[in-house]
């Protein structure tokens, strides 16, 4: 009978003895790039043929209540099939991702290979007003990660893996490779090293080969670029800008208190019910918030804007002015609300879509407005194009990805520069208000958020509860200066915590505090640790984020805090401890 754990051990040892680990880890991009743009290929394909499956009936000139049952269903589909056969939780992708860079050691369980593209095409193929990309992204490091945990790879190579998941499934979604590459630093907060760059552009170009060669030359937004970018037109691209930056603290915002109100419902019938519903009449009053939006996208940038009144209440209205901007400020405030409808009642989505809707939404409603004045003439195809990467810019708090990304994708490579202009002041404007992405603020809120900034990024990998140190020898409030000498006889420490018969902690005794009667007998048996403890200058949780416990060592200047949980002792935090967990964790991550 063959034995598979020598079997592939045996493969394991044959692999570090003849292939180099930084030409295997090149072996494995490419092969990530190739299965995460399928994944992505599958998904756009299979949500493709079910939104035309559903609506290639549906007359553009009425009303069509089908779109009130469409997303129930979608959604009461997706949360069959995450109860009955995932059991776990599968949405806010990119969060998840992040989330297991900072605190699981870049291990993604492996259903996610699969899960996130089964749902998010029940989701979104049923109109659900959320995008692909999340899911896919998800779908794509869990991919990575598995790779390098079959492999039995460092934590710093499994991270790079997600980081390639990820680039080959942007690339293989956008035949975007510049744009995934740069989403893998700025979003993923990979470190910008030769070691790190190398198997992002592997993955990337893979996905967009194998893109290429399975849904040809065809792109998601079709743009020709008929207007020429004016340089007098810089200040009204400031000013979108400024709007996109609002527009996206109220997407941040919205989205985060809309999701809040779904989790105070914990009926679940009754969560699907109402976000089913409320989703299916604000599809119906606005069908540009069925599914992922691009149809609506593609009217804009095609200058045929009064298309997506289709199927309407505003399809007579389409030639007024006026209605028509109301129609679009509602699209810009329901989208919003639609989505976290989508995702908070169970649905599973990413908010990469929505942004770039929002964004050509609002770029050609600035347009218009922009026109209304007799001194103002500027292109409405090239303001909705723009818009796009304010949007994005802001709500993921990454202008580099939305610049090369829109760029990419549409090829107005010509507009460059008020990409550039209106991407980088919308990012400036959420600053202000967000310090956070709508990815991130969660995990921010935690502690558990990686950055760029080094020393803070080690201080999140930190788990406390293995730095948490236990060898400290308890003594009672009781006892007297006899029994606590015994208990110094036997410690190697020189701090003794005081618990009362709960187990709580109502103070310490440090050795130099009492070293001037410790050899003084007549002093041992009238002298009491209650009468010599003294107060902890403060304490630490055990969910408290290590950023913080540093700077209670820094602000107390002490190099010992004890760490309570509702009120009882666990052990002692040393900062000699944390310093030396902080090198060699500085020695992993900086190897190249």
């Amino acid at each position: 009978m063959i034995n598979h754990k020598n079997w592939l051990e045996g493969i394991f040892e044959w692999r570090e003895k003849h292939i180099p680990h930084k030409q295997f880890v090149y072996l494995l991009s490419f092969l990530i790039g190739i299965v995460g743009s399928l994944a992505a290929v599958i998904l756009k394909n299979a949500v493709h043929l079910t939104h035309k499956l559903l609506t290639r009936e549906l007359n553009v000139e009425n009303i069509n209540f089908l779109y009130l049952a469409y997303p129930l269903i979608g959604i009461i589909l997706t949360v069959l099939f995450v109860r009955m056969f995932v059991r776990d939780n599968i949405g806010h992708g990119i969060t998840r991702v992040l989330h297991s860079i900072s605190k699981n050691n870049s291990k993604l369980k492996a259903h996610h290979c699969f899960s996130s593209l089964v749902a998010s095409t029940l989701t979104v193929g049923f109109g659900g007003s959320v995008g692909l990309e999340a899911p896919i992204v998800l779908t794509g490091s869990s991919i990575g990660s598995n790779l390098g945990r079959f492999f039995k790879l460092n934590y710093k190579t499994m991270t790079i893996l997600i980081g390639c998941g990820a680039a080959g499934a942007i690339a293989g979604i956008f035949k975007a490779p510049v744009a995934a590459v740069i989403f893998g630093l700025e979003v993923l907060m990979l470190d910008l090293t030769m070691w790190s760059l190398i198997p992002l552009l592997i993955s990337a170009v893979t996905g967009t080969t194998v893109s290429y060669l399975f849904l040809g030359k065809d792109v998601i937004f079709t743009f020709a670029m008929k207007d020429p970018f004016l340089l007098k037109n810089i200040p009204y691209y400031i000013v979108l800008g400024i709007f996109t930056g609002l527009l996206s603290v109220y997407f941040t915002r919205g989205a985060l208190k809309m999701e809040s109100i779904f989790d105070k419902i914990k009926n679940p019938v009754k969560k699907i019910v109402v976000g089913g519903i409320l989703l299916g009449i604000m599809i119906l009053l606005f069908p540009p918030l069925y599914g992922e939006g691009y149809n609506t996208l593609n009217s804009l940038l095609n200058g045929n804007a009064n298309e997506i009144t289709n199927q309407s209440f505003f399809y007579r209205f389409q030639d007024n002015f006026w209605i028509m901007s109301l129609f679009l400020c509602m699209i810009l405030f329901f989208k919003v609300i639609a989505m976290a409808s989508t995702t908070g009642s169970g649905g599973v989505g990413g908010i990469f879509a929505p942004s770039l809707f929002m964004g050509g939404v609002a770029g050609f409603f600035v347009s218009r407005l922009l026109n209304l004045f007799d001194f103002i003439h500027v292109s409405e195809r090239n303001f909705a194009l723009t818009g796009m990467a304010g949007v994005m810019a802001g709500v993921m708090h990454a202008p580099l990805t939305a610049i090369f990304l829109i760029a990419e994708i549409t090829g107005g490579y010509a507009l460059f520069i008020p990409l550039i202009i209106t991407a980088t002041i919308s990012y400036i404007t959420i600053k202000y208000f967000e310090p956070h992405s709508i990815y991130t603020t969660r995990l921010a809120k935690r502690g558990e958020l990686i950055t760029h900034h080094k020393d803070k990024a080690i201080l999140t990998l930190l788990e406390m509860e293995k730095i948490i140190e236990t060898d400290f020898i308890a003594v009672a409030p009781d006892n007297t200066l006899t029994e606590l000498t015994k208990a110094i006889a036997k410690s190697k420490r020189n701090i003794f915590p005081v618990l009362n018969k709960d187990g709580m902690l109502v103070g310490i005794v440090l050795l130099d505090n009492i070293r001037h009667i410790m050899f003084n007998q007549d002093m041992h048996q009238i002298t009491y640790v209650r009468d010599i403890m003294i107060l902890p200058p403060t304490f630490v949780s055990p969910d408290e984020p290590m950023e913080e416990v540093m700077q209670k060592f820094e602000e107390n200047n002490v190099w010992n805090l004890p760490v309570i949980r509702n009120g009882r002792y666990i052990g002692f935090l040393s900062k000699s401890k944390i310093f030396s967990v902080y090198r060699k964790w500085l020695l992993d991550i900086s190897e190249e």
